[in-house]
């Protein structure tokens, strides 16, 4: 996923881009109005955060014309902590309004559950990686021409994995987008399911596909040889 984040303070950049980056995002910046639309038209982003205060053209007008142009989340950040403002922050387009200040783990949450929102219909719904094939509608799986009989969870973890091939996946991640982002189950059971579903895949004659990246998460790749077992 690609994140636009649109702040004219560097700290507040920094630290952000930071955060989102560690979680997989691809993270592009932007100064003020003329380096948004810049960013905008030549990277199309799937999120845009954007801050209220910015030099010039303020980012109530900023979200304005991007809403005139696109469909993507807008995430504004402000200080501004009426009801008045922040009925003017959504009249104007955004999506989600965050106060600061505020704690990147929120943020982070935030995220997550407006590019959860998307319209179904930009979700495509056949996945393929390699030799594995991936049908949403049917929740059915086949390796080469042999199907994989997958539990829901493992279903579930194998379509967030092939939706965000060759991206490090952390943990925390799956258990946003499989459990919930309130998990506060078995602290195994991540690794459990991802034994199962290699398992299964492996049974089916697919390659390691899942690696595991020590200390963060796992991704989906063809590099094999890389693979930790």
């Amino acid at each position: 996923m690609r994140i636009l984040l649109v702040d004219d303070d560097p700290q507040i950049r920094d630290t952000l881009k930071r955060h989102l980056a560690y979680e997989g995002y691809q993270v592009s910046v932007a100064r003020d109005s003329r380096e948004t639309f810049t960013q905008v038209s030549e990277n199309r982003p799937d999120l845009v955060i954007l801050d209220w205060m910015l030099p010039g053209m303020d980012g109530i007008e900023i979200c304005r014309r991007l809403r005139q142009a696109d469909d993507f989340p807008i995430l504004m950040l402000t200080a501004k902590g009426t009801l008045e403002d922040k009925v003017d922050g959504l009249d104007s387009g955004a999506d989600d309004y965050l106060l600061k200040p505020f704690q990147p783990d929120e943020l982070l949450a935030r995220v997550r559950a407006l590019l959860r929102r998307r319209s179904p219909a930009s979700q495509a719904t056949a996945l393929k990686f390699g030799t594995l094939s991936l049908d949403v509608s049917s929740r059915q799986v086949w390796s080469e021409d042999r199907p994989v009989e997958l539990s829901s969870k493992e279903f579930d973890m194998l379509e967030l994995l092939m939706r965000h091939p060759n991206q490090v996946l952390t943990r925390d991640t799956f258990y946003d987008r499989i459990w919930g982002y309130d998990f506060s189950g078995e602290s195994n059971i991540l690794e459990v399911y991802i034994r199962y579903l290699r398992s299964k895949l492996d049974a089916a004659g697919s390659p390691r596909y899942i690696q595991t990246v020590r200390g963060v998460g796992y991704v989906l790749r063809e590099d094999v040889r890389a693979a930790n077992p």
